[in-house]
């Protein structure tokens, strides 16, 4: 099988782990867990960086930080990853869906935008939904398959309506809109390092902030508030939510080869927009000149997606649909989905993702491409 988006271990992962195993720091203590975090504070551009077990565990407790509860909503887009919404409901809130735009397939700025100026109202600078008078403290959007959306207009709506920006960047680790990273924009920000993500520690994730505090509270949270460093005295509720040493020596040495993967995408997308120019009626994620992808995941568009993701699959050749939209979603239905047209379910039924791991090779590029123009 031509994996979708498999791990590419190709630098000292083998050696950074054995020293784990060899000195005896494998669990949630070591220096490997500090140098990936600095690392990843460094490359995001933020002040710091907090390691924790999942993508997932960083955005429950960037939300927990917040004080996020059951009588609180979040807006979120309609087309992201379970991961965004579980994470919402860990703390009792319910998410607010936005519909997507059908070309960048990020949150509609348009309908957020008018979404909040007739759905919501202010008192003592803070935001109400109107129809039940519950709290919007905060909006999480997610950069889809590392594109982002207008982040400038994003901000400047989230300042003016009083609403804590958490970045769900998990998959947007190399992506940047006018040279910031991605991340770095919120209050807070989140990584994944799942195996099919563009770095990978087998399963982890990571908090980015430029606020002391937070961090420092990311970290103490997530290794069950032990606020002793001898006695076992805990002063709340807490998570155990640390990645790993031996996790966080692998991402040492994926961060090391991250420039090189993120080239290798970036080859990868470049060959197939090549190679399925003026295919059938394929098109590609659209894509902001403010913002230079990681292109984490190629997807394409087309009314004949389900026999293309037939003939790949049939073949060996790893592709996958878009996700399901959140409010088809048996949990979701009776949540609040803004939208006019529902193109998060065009989307849904439209796009799929091919075939991108950085190291397939140039021949099984060509012949993914060349299996798909059989389709048409």
């Amino acid at each position: 099988m031509l994996l979708l988006s498999g791990p590419n271990m190709c630098g000292n992962e083998w050696k950074y782990v054995k020293d784990c195993l060899d000195t005896g720091w494998v669990s949630s203590v070591g220096a490997y867990v500090d140098q990936f975090e600095k690392m990843s504070a460094e490359f995001a551009g933020t002040k710091y960086a907090v390691a924790t077990s999942s993508g997932t565990t960083a955005l429950h407790i960037c939300l927990l930080m917040m004080g996020i509860d059951h009588n609180d909503y979040v807006i979120t887009p309609n087309i992201t990853f379970i991961a965004t919404c579980n994470s919402i409901k860990y703390t009792g809130a319910n998410p607010i869906f936005i519909d997507t735009d059908e070309n960048t397939w990020q949150m509609d700025l348009n309908l957020l935008q008018e979404f909040l100026e007739t759905e919501t109202e202010q008192r003592e600078n803070v935001c109400y939904y109107k129809k039940d008078g519950k709290r919007i403290p905060a909006i999480m959007p997610v950069h889809v398959l590392g594109n982002t959306c207008d982040m400038d207009r994003l901000m400047a709506l989230a300042a003016k309506h009083n609403l804590v920006v958490i970045e769900d960047s998990t998959e947007a680790l190399g992506s940047y809109y006018k040279g910031k990273h991605a991340g770095s924009f919120g209050l807070m920000g989140t990584f994944s390092y799942n195996g099919n993500k563009i770095i990978t520690t087998g399963g982890g994730g990571m908090i980015i902030t430029d606020d002391e505090t937070l961090a420092k509270k990311a970290k103490h949270l997530t290794t069950q508030a032990k606020s002793d460093p001898f006695e076992y005295v805990h002063d709340e509720i807490g998570y155990n939510y640390r990645l790993v040493n031996v996790a966080a020596a692998m991402g040492v040495a994926q961060m090391e080869l991250l420039p090189s993967f993120i080239k290798r995408k970036k080859e990868i997308i470049s060959f197939y927009k090549d190679a399925l120019k003026g295919v059938g009626d394929i098109s590609f994620q659209q894509v902001s000149d403010d913002v230079n992808p990681n292109w984490w995941l190629p997807t394409i568009k087309t009314n004949r997606q389900r026999d293309v993701l037939k003939i790949l699959n049939d073949n060996k050749m790893q592709s996958r649909p878009f996700w399901v939209p959140m409010n088809q979603l048996r949990m979701f239905k009776d949540n609040i989905y803004y939208n006019k047209t529902d193109r998060s379910d065009f989307v849904y039924k439209h796009c799929l993702s091919i075939p991108c791991s950085t190291n397939i090779t140039d021949a099984e590029l060509e012949a993914v491409s060349n299996k798909i123009k059989e389709v048409y």
